[in-house]
């Protein structure tokens, strides 16, 4: 059955929990409800105001397309830049089905690759219109002048990535996002110039506002003033990124948070899959306690990159020291066809393995080496510099040692999640009017995302599916006229101010940095790269006593009207202790090992990921209850018609 229907009473009223696959065979699906879809007319569009929270790659394409049509358009953004946005860290590259190396690679090809990467956990729909979305992307931004490496033809070159055996992927060295968020930044800039964007910098949204049970605005607070204000509009769209600095220690931006995406969880937005954290194995190890971040070294690197440990444990010699016969180039050992390519969640797992087997590297014996000595010897260390030169560059500023004379060192860390805001074909959420993009929602990835889909997915949502589906919303529903003077508005800015009253009030002695390295030191170990049932039974302990220490102790500094960075932490941290309690209810609830979810109950005899699809072949989306109350489960069966599921193996 394409649509799943379930039908939920939710507080005094009834409404659907449908996904609105279209009927159809697969590869018609997309292309039949674009046709299907209502749509509103060009002198119309200018009657409606949508507002889009976070300016990243999916917000800022959305936004600029959107205007683009003719829609009055808000934009928000913590930063004073749309080009501040996290996208820029994603180094490597961006996937699309085009073929140029024609190595065999298509559509269905990359359709099949992402839902077999993200371990049979994610939509077939939406998956395959993914898939036919990405060659408009790379078009789209070969127009903007987004500058693509090109091979000596002329063509656009590609190079590999984790869980693929064909070259799919476009990238301009190491910035591939940094270029790509420009493309976007330009196209929006040029929105805001002629009045279509109105575009408010260093403002967060802190509360979703819903009339009639439809999203129609936000509050928000000017970060600089602490003016809290409210926001309406025909409908909301939220690309705010993802949760990953639950963990506190990740290769997220500092300032990356889930407040606006929890705030309407708390509203009623079903949060899908929490669960589901990808662990990035191509990363610098932790140095000290005093770190903030982490530091992706992009998977790109994997290409060239070969990956091994001393096969002495406890072998302290320095690399360079050790010769070829007694190096362990472990994933070329275990997964002959993929080798250094396996995906993301097999390649953290089988680092975090060899460490703790003894096999590790460096001071902390937590790190493996990535080495390039291979492909110097091969291609030269000019070659090597024109792919990779700014990484290379990264890297030695970072610790001191140079990449290109041995081999880097490298140890998984929290980089992305696919757990987010639950969505329906349409990228609707379950409150109408809510539209959630990008790694905000959980749409495309299952409990995986392969390298160079983010991107993907994040400009599909924005130029090529939300233009569409948001106008099918507006066309579809008679709004009532509504301005900041209804009540919902002045009722949702009270509880605020009430909340950081609240705060203030505590005047207590530890800070939110101290909270958050103690949530973050619970999430990593308990709910991190390996879990188990005792370990995540005794984080919903430790979780709820550290949330009622902080609602206790915490010391909040300065007023709430002037810049205040503490508060602006308070609140986003109150928010992960809660979705971090989320988290590891749902990773005790799924029972299986899939992807970045790894249950060291359920592996196999060879510690492989053991899914058990007779029992959670479905997306886990839960319902906020109340403060304190046990959040309720709602299932959504995940059909598979056009894969076969089987267990995924890379060798």
């Amino acid at each position: 059955m394409d649509c799943p229907v379930v039908w939920l009473y939710c507080g005094g009223y009834i409404m659907a929990f449908n996904s609105n696959i279209p009927e159809g065979p697969l590869k018609d699906k997309w292309t039949d409800h674009l046709f299907n879809m209502k749509l509103v007319n060009p002198s119309n569009k200018r009657k409606y105001k949508i507002i889009v929270v976070g300016t990243g790659l999916a917000g800022g394409s959305a936004a600029a397309t959107l205007a683009e049509l003719g829609y009055n358009v808000e934009a928000f953004s913590y930063h004073e830049s749309p080009r501040r946005a996290h996208s820029i860290a994603a180094q490597g590259g961006i996937n699309a089905a085009k073929n140029y190396p024609n190595d065999g690679d298509s559509i269905y090809r990359l359709f099949y690759d992402t839902i077999k990467g993200g371990d049979y956990r994610a939509r077939e729909a939406n998956v395959h219109r993914l898939a036919e979305i990405s060659n408009n992307i790379i078009d789209q931004c070969v127009a903007q002048g987004v500058p693509f490496a090109r091979e000596y033809g002329g063509l656009l070159d590609n190079r590999s990535f984790g869980g693929a055996q064909v070259s799919r992927t476009f990238y301009a060295r190491g910035q591939t996002g940094q270029q790509l968020l420009l493309g976007a930044y330009s196209a929006l800039t040029r929105q805001m110039k002629t009045g279509n964007v109105k575009f408010h910098p260093r403002h967060e949204m802190l509360d979703l506002v819903m009339v009639d049970d439809k999203a129609r605005g936000i509050i928000t607070r000017n970060l600089e003033t602490g003016e809290i204000k409210s926001h309406a509009a025909d409908a909301v769209i939220l690309a705010t990124g993802g949760y990953g600095n639950v963990f506190y220690l990740s290769t997220n931006a500092m300032a990356s948070n889930a407040t606006a995406a929890w705030r309407a969880h708390r509203k009623g937005a079903y949060f899908a899959n929490p669960c589901f954290t990808q662990i990035h194995p191509t990363c610098i190890p932790v140095s000290s306690e005093h770190q903030s971040k982490l530091t992706l070294m992009s998977e790109s690197l994997r290409n060239d990159g070969r990956v091994w440990v001393p096969k002495e444990k406890g072998d302290k010699r320095k690399a360079s020291e050790i010769p070829e016969n007694e190096r362990d180039y472990y994933l070329e050992r275990m997964y002959p066809s993929f080798g250094n390519l396996v995906p993301r969640d097999v390649a953290s797992r089988r680092a975090k393995n060899m460490c703790d087997a003894g096999h590790g590297v460096g001071e902390t014996g937590l790190a493996v080496y990535l080495d390039f000595s291979d492909v110097i010897s091969r291609n030269g260390q000019e070659w090597v510099a024109e792919k990779y030169g700014n990484l290379f560059d990264m890297y030695k500023q970072i610790t001191g040692e140079n990449p290109y004379e041995g081999p880097m060192m490298i140890y998984p860390a929290v980089h992305y999640t696919m757990g987010g805001l639950w969505v329906d074909y349409n990228l609707m959420s379950s409150i109408e009017g809510l539209h959630v993009l990008g790694e905000a929602n959980f749409s495309d990835h299952g409990a995986n995302r392969l390298g160079a889909s983010a991107l993907m997915q994040g400009l599909a949502d924005g130029y090529f599916v939300i233009p569409y589906t948001i106008g099918n919303y507006l066309a579809s529903n008679k709004l009532v006229d509504i301005d900041t003077n209804h009540p919902a508005f002045k009722d949702a800015e009270d509880k605020l101010k009430e909340s950081n009253d609240k705060l203030f009030a505590i005047k207590g002695s530890r800070t939110v940095d101290d909270f958050h390295k103690e949530l973050g030191k619970i999430m990593w170990e308990y709910v991190g790269m390996a879990r188990n049932k005792e370990g995540l039974e005794k984080a919903l302990v430790e979780i709820p006593k550290l949330r009622k220490e902080f609602w206790k102790d915490v010391k909040i500094p300065g007023s709430e009207t002037e810049l205040n960075p503490e508060l602006e932490k308070a609140g986003r941290l109150a928010d992960f202790l809660e979705l971090g309690e989320l988290m590891a209810r749902d990773a005790l609830n799924r029972e299986e090992s899939c992807g970045g979810h790894f249950r060291q109950e359920f592996q196999t005899e060879e510690n492989e990921a053991k899914r058990n699809d007779a029992d959670f072949t479905f997306a886990a989306a839960w319902e906020y209850k109340g403060e304190n109350q046990t959040p309720e489960l709602h299932k959504e069966d995940l059909n598979f018609e056009h894969v076969k599921l089987t267990t995924r193996s890379y060798k």
